[in-house]
């Protein structure tokens, strides 16, 4: 079995394509959800949140929630708002935010691959979102949110993907963040062959984002396989479900931005105390503007009104661990962890995390506000550091990486018969 192959998509017709497309459905709340879709029948967050259209308070992970995303599907399938491809092919979509640009691949990858971690994994999941997947593949007999992953640039590939781009998309809008979304629909086959093996050819695909629907994925197939066969492996493995829904870009044009760090005390120091003890391993400097870092092993602190940055002992930087070497890594067993008693930011409340994308003006007025007391800004983690982790078969610490921009739910579905 071939490490990706083709799909039969289920996808808007092209003039509803701007109504469909929504969000993913772990970037908004309930509640942000219901105000995105208000007057927008077609909105796949009818789908991916039905409790939008259940009375408020409903549980988001009642069985009724999940019934009600699978009728919200059928209703759009039989209005003709979305139809099947005859054909499996696959989809070249690229994104567009501000002067970035990434263009990657819609395939359906292969969940034996992902087992056996070719398609390889960074982060650890957690059973609730995982279980909360699952039912939802299993009521809308189809996965409808795309896992982002990432392959090591080629120029094989590239070649035909710039080919196809230079025909008409038949999908390009731009989202109410300001997200532009295209998308073409391959027709060659002799392209699709040739990106079939050209991938197959690749030693390993990367999850950048999307590890609770990868692991889902893998339990519906184990789970409908077993049931097929009565606990016999698949003598075919031709089933659609041993594929999940996949958009693969190269892995130099996929954009982190930086996860940074807020906590709500300072552990018992004064302020000048805590400075005292942070030099012991950073070379610490004032300064008279926001102190975004520049470089790897740079970091910026914001504490009682004043910037400062830090820049960490170079002999602290271990150079055969891909973990421990990570920024967020250092930061943590450097400074949060023996200096603010943060040991398990998973579970610590006294901490959180916010997306570059809010920029540095939100951790100012986390702190600023008393919310919060210090706030620490990271240089984003690069795609290659995110790879040799995987390719070490580790996990990198919670909350490393933020993918920018983000795809889009509803432009192509993977229906599972």
């Amino acid at each position: 079995m071939t490490l990706i192959k083709p799909l039969r998509g289920l996808r808007p017709v092209p003039d509803k394509a701007a109504d469909v497309a929504a969000p993913p459905y772990d970037v908004l709340n309930t509640a942000e959800a219901r105000v995105r879709a208000a007057g927008k029948p077609y909105s796949f967050l009818h789908i991916s949140k039905p409790e939008i259209d259940l009375p408020e308070g409903t549980d988001p992970y009642a069985p009724e929630v999940y019934a009600k995303g699978a009728e919200n599907l059928r209703a759009l399938i039989d209005q003709g708002v979305l139809i099947r491809d005859e054909a499996p092919t696959y989809y070249v979509y690229r994104l567009t935010m501000g002067n970035h640009v990434q263009t990657g691949l819609v395939f359906a990858g292969s969940v034996a691959d992902y087992d056996s971690n070719r398609i390889r994994k960074h982060e650890y999941t957690r059973p609730q979102k995982e279980d909360d997947r699952v039912r939802q593949i299993t009521a809308l007999n189809a996965e409808t949110g795309p896992v982002l992953l990432a392959y090591r640039a080629s120029d094989a590939v590239g070649t035909i993907i710039a080919d196809v781009t230079k025909g008409a998309p038949d999908y390009d809008l731009v989202a109410d963040d300001g997200v532009g979304h295209t998308l073409w629909v391959m027709h060659d086959r002799a392209q699709i062959d040739a990106l079939t093996k050209l991938f197959d050819d690749m030693e390993a695909l990367y999850i950048a984002d999307g590890h609770h629907r990868s692991a889902s994925a893998s339990r519906v197939a184990a789970a409908k396989n077993n049931n097929k066969n009565n606990g016999a492996a698949s003598p075919d493995n031709a089933n659609s479900w041993d594929h999940f829904l996949c958009v693969a870009f190269p892995h130099n044009e996929t954009r982190i931005l930086d996860y940074n760090r807020v906590i709500k005390d300072l552990n018992g120091h004064d302020k000048d105390k805590l400075l005292e003890k942070i030099s012991a391993a950073f070379t610490v400097t004032e300064t008279d503007s926001t102190a975004k870092p520049q470089r790897p092993a740079e970091f910026g602190m914001y504490l009682d009104g004043q910037w400062y940055l830090l820049e960490i002992d170079r002999d602290r930087i271990p150079a055969d661990d891909p973990v421990a070497r990570l920024d967020v890594s250092l930061l943590q067993d450097n400074l949060i962890e023996p200096l603010l008693g943060v040991a398990d930011p998973r579970t610590d409340d006294r901490i959180d995390f916010v997306g570059g994308i809010r920029g540095m003006a939100e951790l100012e007025k986390r702190v600023d506000s008393g919310e919060m007391q210090i706030a620490f800004a990271l240089y984003p983690t690069s795609m290659e550091a995110l790879m040799a982790v995987a390719d070490a078969n580790e996990v990198m610490p919670p909350k490393s990486t933020w993918f920018e921009p983000k795809l889009a739910d509803g432009l192509v579905s993977h229906v599972l018969d």
